[in-house]
């Protein structure tokens, strides 16, 4: 503090422009090395952002130059596709069923692992984890779901007598949603879990004794006053994969029930993107649905930010 307050007074005759030129010559090492990473972040992240709200502005299908159309995609998008509509009551319904289950659940897996021995720790977090990056889910609900009579559900179901034929989970609208749900759940165990027993791994136990002196009587105390404050980076990594992934559940529903599900029951935003994007390759209309949900998951995370800073109050 009392170096900056000096610098500052031995050139306090400087312009803001020409201060911040000084620091960047001062540290020119450190901006040097992370030069590589903001290069490739700006050529592709932040150019094909603000390339895709220019496009939603056109009518553009890769074939011919855009023809700049204004806001008609997105009169379109809200006034005359109903099928958009649907996509972001489904995206809405998925978003609230698994975003912030997913969350809790995550945490609360991580917080009971923490209270493992190192012995097991490894082991069981390897277990948990293991869903999301192997697909595994997949083969095993496809085989207990599955629509064959050897499947588990439908032989049980068969073998009791409940059902004459065997039912096409994936394929009858009264199951994709809530079975969707339901694996989305069981593989939301991914990085935002490991963040969490990592942020868990690292608190200080000398805050723990102090809070004990301070008047903290069990664990709902330690975990609110001392715990989570003291997460509160780890938490908000968990809430953005959180988010991104309750909103770019497509994938789930695709590989389970295809595209587009029975009577568009599981029908998201991220189906209805790829159909104009990849399918119908109108791209200006497909940027526009893009945008929208750019907004939503913009919206969804400063919503979750504003609440995880009460976190400790």
């Amino acid at each position: 503090m009392f170096k900056k307050t000096k610098e500052v007074t031995k050139h306090g005759n400087m312009t803001k422009g020409q201060w911040t030129w000084h620091l960047m010559k001062q540290y020119k090492v450190g901006y040097f090395m992370i030069a590589p990473f903001m290069v490739l972040f700006f050529l592709f992240t932040v150019i094909p952002v603000v390339a895709s709200i220019f496009v939603s502005l056109t009518d553009y299908n890769m074939l011919q130059w855009p023809n700049w159309v204004g806001l008609d995609n997105y009169i379109t998008l809200f006034l005359d596709d109903d099928l958009f509509i649907t996509a972001v009551k489904n995206t809405l319904i998925f978003a609230v069923a698994v975003g912030p289950s997913s969350y809790l659940l995550s945490f609360c897996v991580a917080w009971f692992i923490n209270e493992l021995s190192p012995s097991m720790r490894a082991f069981v977090t390897l277990v948990f984890y293991a869903p999301s990056i192997a697909g595994g889910a997949y083969t095993i609900f496809g085989f207990i779901f599955g629509s064959e009579p050897n499947a588990l559900v439908n032989g049980w179901l068969l073998k009791l007598g409940w059902i004459d034929s065997p039912i096409l989970f994936f394929k009858d609208p009264k199951y994709i949603m809530p079975l969707c749900i339901i694996i989305a759940l069981w593989m939301s165990l991914n990085t935002a879990f490991l963040s969490f027993i990592a942020g868990l791994q690292g608190l200080d136990r000398s805050q723990f004794e102090a809070g004990a002196v301070d008047g903290i009587t069990n664990r709902w105390q330690e975990l609110w006053y001392i715990t989570l404050p003291n997460m509160k980076s780890q938490l908000m990594f968990g809430a953005v994969m959180a988010i991104t992934g309750s909103f770019g559940f497509g994938a789930i529903v695709t590989t389970l029930a295809g595209n587009p599900p029975t009577d568009y029951v599981g029908y998201t935003i991220a189906h209805h993107l790829e159909d104009y994007g990849n399918t119908r390759m109108e791209v200006g209309y497909s940027s526009a649905i893009s945008f929208v949900l750019f907004l939503i998951m913009i919206g969804a995370n400063m919503l979750v930010q504003k609440m995880l800073s009460k976190v400790g109050e």
